[in-house]
């Protein structure tokens, strides 16, 4: 469904009024226009501080297809059961009426780079003077053997929240005693490197305390490491012994064919049954940045590691997932920081206002089990032609629980944090 503002008209109007040569006595054409795509952490937080730090000195539309935003960070809790489906799920009403953003609910179809316009589903068009892409990821699933868009209903993927997530809260809960989940996870680099693992963990944890001990989860892995992987190992043995296996790919020698209908993934070493399987399959920039000629080989969009600007298009900024980030993870925090450099170079361009250096920031919180919370992160910077990592740090094996509980309080005081600034 397509969301139709008067701002929408007036551009429309305005628009065909200067193909004819004659003036638009409906928009007086004062203020620079910025158009965001996509409403998650990365596009969000842009819209929101390009209206914000500007003050009113410039258009700002943001463009997303849902008419609420759920975030994948934190859904492995409300599969865990530690959160519930609308703590993670946000609306767009603040940026409205607080910061004067306005909100197209359309989906976005391609970009004319040529024409600075955005083109929406439904043939309207909306020009900018600069765009911010944050489109997000692209799901590959014939990278999988046997896997596609359709049967992600019943092996569901989870990897876009919103829907997905809950089919596989509803599967994941309508599990007997005795029967196995199958996670496949990615090749990197994928959206949230912990992410499979925490889910690993908060399956592993909805079934001890539902006393489905005779379960399993298992991890048929395309990578021999992963993010936090020792510190996983030893959560899982302490609170879940003999629930989670995990099998690397020297382990079960490759991903041979999954029969979702059968629910078995074959491998080299073996044939896997598993009454739910999750499949996540590998993936690349948003398919608007792909059509838009935004990404390179890798299916991801090179950038300006000092100011998230296109390396294919100066007008163009790319943040978030979709972005070669350099040593930083895709992740919301990562997208956030990302967001605000963009949009600080932006209101440069268009207003003169003072740049600073560009600086970014990461962490990746994963709970294991009740209180028991580990981190990863650290600060980055441009250096030798990409964003590189100036200093980091991760959760020690062994640590106190002391420790872990304040991990685990920390991510809950950053989600509320992130949210109120994504949303206002």
């Amino acid at each position: 469904m397509t969301t139709t503002t008067r701002r929408t008209v007036l551009w429309t109007l305005g628009a065909g009024a200067a193909a004819l040569g004659m003036p638009s006595i409906l928009r007086a054409e004062t203020k620079p226009r910025v158009v965001v795509l996509g409403g998650g952490a990365g596009g969000a937080t842009a819209a929101r501080y390009i209206a914000k730090d500007s003050k009113g000195a410039l258009d700002v539309t943001l463009i997303d297809a849902a008419e609420k935003f759920t975030t994948c960070f934190f859904s492995n809790l409300y599969l865990g059961g530690y959160r519930d489906f609308e703590s993670i799920t946000h609306g767009y009403d603040t940026l409205e009426s607080s910061y004067g953003i306005a909100k197209i609910t359309a989906h976005a179809t391609a970009i004319d780079r040529d024409a600075k316009q955005v083109v929406l589903a439904d043939g309207s068009k909306v020009p900018y003077d600069r765009l911010v892409v944050s489109p997000g990821i692209s799901l590959l699933y014939d990278s999988v053997p046997g896997y596609s868009e359709a049967l992600s209903e019943d092996a569901p993927h989870a990897w876009k929240a919103g829907r997905q997530t809950q089919i596989l809260k509803e599967k994941l809960d309508a599990l007997e005693d005795g029967q196995k989940v199958i996670i496949l996870p990615p090749p990197n680099p994928y959206r949230c490197p912990p992410g499979p693992y925490e889910r690993a963990s908060m399956m592993a944890h909805l079934m001890q305390a539902k006393g489905l001990t005779n379960s399993k989860v298992v991890i048929l892995d395309v990578k021999e490491k992963f993010s936090k992987k020792g510190l996983f190992l030893e959560g899982w043995e302490n609170h879940y012994p003999g629930m989670v296996e995990w099998y690397g790919p020297d382990i079960h020698g490759g991903i041979q064919h999954v029969d979702v209908a059968g629910g078995t993934v074959e491998t080299d070493l073996d044939t896997f049954q598993g009454a739910l399987l999750n499949i996540i399959p590998a993936q690349r920039a948003g398919e608007i940045a792909l059509s838009a000629g935004l990404t390179d080989d890798s299916g991801y969009c090179p950038i300006d590691p000092a100011s998230m600007r296109s390396q294919a298009d100066p007008d163009i900024f790319v943040i978030g997932d979709a972005s070669i980030a350099g040593d930083m993870p895709k992740s919301a925090f990562a997208a956030n920081s990302q967001a605000k450099v963009a949009s600080m170079t932006l209101r440069a361009d268009l207003l003169g206002s003072k740049l600073f250096p560009a600086k970014y920031a990461n962490t990746c919180w994963s709970l294991i089990a009740t209180d028991d919370s580990v981190k990863v992160g650290g600060q980055y910077a441009p250096g030798d032609g990409k964003i590189a990592s100036t200093a980091g740090f991760i959760s020690q094996m062994h640590e106190e629980p002391e420790k872990r509980q304040a991990n685990y309080e920390e991510s809950l005081g950053w989600y509320k944090g992130i949210v109120s600034d994504m949303f206002g």
